[in-house]
């Protein structure tokens, strides 16, 4: 593909060049497609090829994890100790995807449960539910494109990637290192772009079965409408609210809250967001969460001491910025939250209403607020309010309590004593990808 314009990508802490990639548009998407279509339809790329691949991906990236963890860390802003981290998750999820592609199998569905049934046997048999659209965020450049290429691969389905324009380098180059392991040079296709330019003719497009999208939440509201009629898998945003109970142990929370709320600068889709402290520990909870703060390192992503680093870009600084002068001027005690050339300290802010963006909205920056309630009744409708729907936890050494959490938080996720910023890697499921066919034999 050639393109007439280009997209320069800095480093978001201070502006040095990471490299370049071509502004291509839906010409090229259709291409992309195409390529990918052609690709499906040849299945020449057998269930043991595609593990072979990953597993060997796995390895190969295993040993570059340090370039890899260096480019994530200049083009994300991410703190090297994390990109480091991540490096290894993205292998990790090769491997699973690899153990995936070698076990993925159908089932056996008695029909003689059924009076019309005997005699018969029932199968179900999995094969590729077709072109997957992948459309990646700004945050976990490397995991989360393996995330989609890994159960992709495994599942046996060709992919057109659109990573975000301000990190595209890893993806790119973690495609490279796909094709350098025996991947098919046309099985994955990367389109660089915006959103308009590529993300939406991607999704529009008539070739992918499956657009996998995370991001936003009115950005993915509004791919579920596009794409009606295709498999949607979304992963959007969420301010993610974790409740603290009397006799919870404090500093375990607090610790953990340093953590899940201002690792990768808040920019997580999980990132604890809203602390929830009950009266009977909410001043304690509040002076340990603020001394804690302060004592976060921010800098030069690169540098092995930084805790973290610049929002994505200027932009995204100054919009948190504003949420927090509002949050000021509302009458809401703002602890940090003062720029530093592309950083921004981190913030803690004291019991703020409800309607301000910085307490109602995703704030995607190194903010938490705090806030506090009389009764578990209360804190749990203070959590359910909300329009994100990701995770929550809650900190509690009381099993009823817990139990109550877990039945009546209404959230894909909850967490018994630990914030809801934990997530781990695990064996993919790749049936989002794959469609069942029934198959009927007559004895």
């Amino acid at each position: 593909m050639s393109a007439a314009e280009w997209i320069e990508v800095r480093s978001p802490y201070d502006g040095a060049p990471v490299g370049r990639v071509p502004a291509l548009t839906a010409a090229h998407v259709d291409e992309a497609c195409a390529a990918a279509a052609d690709a499906l339809a040849r299945r020449d790329f057998p269930q043991y090829a595609r593990a072979e691949v990953l597993e060997r991906a796995a390895e190969m990236l295993a040993e570059r994890a340090e370039e890899f963890a260096v480019t994530v860390a200049r083009e994300a802003g991410t703190p090297i100790v994390d990109a480091r981290a991540e490096a290894a998750r993205c292998a990790d999820t090769f491997r699973f995807a690899a153990a995936e592609a070698r076990t993925l199998t159908g089932e056996m569905v008695p029909m003689d449960a059924s009076r019309s049934g005997p005699g018969r046997l029932g199968l179900t048999v999995r094969h590729p539910a077709g072109v997957v659209a992948a459309i990646t965020p700004v945050t976990f450049p490397l995991n989360l494109v393996a995330h989609r290429l890994g159960p992709a691969i495994a599942a046996g389905c060709p992919v057109v990637l659109k990573p975000a324009e301000l990190t595209p380098i890893s993806a790119i180059r973690l495609v490279d290192l796909l094709v350098e392991a025996g991947l098919p040079g046309d099985w994955i296709s990367v389109v660089t772009g915006t959103g308009p330019a590529t993300g939406m003719p991607l999704v529009e497009h008539p070739v992918p079965a499956v657009v996998s999208f995370t991001g936003s939440v009115p950005v993915g509201r509004r791919i579920q409408r596009v794409a009606a009629g295709k498999r949607v898998l979304l992963e959007l945003g969420s301010n993610a609210p974790v409740l603290i109970e009397p006799g919870a142990d404090l500093s375990r929370a607090v610790a953990a809250i340093r953590r899940g709320g201002f690792a990768y600068a808040g920019q997580v889709c999980v990132s604890t967001q809203r602390v929830l402290a009950h009266r009977a520990v909410y001043p304690e909870v509040l002076a340990l969460l603020r001394d804690a703060v302060s004592t976060l390192r921010l800098g030069d992503p690169l540098d092995e001491c930084t805790e973290v680093g610049p929002l994505i870009s200027g932009a995204a600084t100054g919009r948190v910025a504003d949420w927090l002068a509002a949050a000021r001027e509302a009458g809401a005690d703002v602890h940090g939250g003062e720029r530093r050339d592309a950083l921004l300290t981190p913030a803690v802010v004291t019991d703020p209403p409800r309607e301000l963006d910085v307490y109602r909205r995703e704030v995607f920056g190194p903010v938490v607020t705090v806030t506090p309630y009389a009764k578990i009744d209360d804190g749990i409708a203070l959590a359910n309010d909300s329009d994100h729907r990701l995770q929550a936890g809650i900190f509690t050494p009381d099993l009823a309590a817990a139990l109550r959490a877990a039945n009546d938080l209404r959230f894909d996720g909850v967490l018994i004593n630990d914030v809801p910023a934990f997530r781990a890697d695990r064996q993919p499921d790749v049936s989002d990808l794959t469609a069942s066919r029934f198959v009927s034999v007559s004895a």
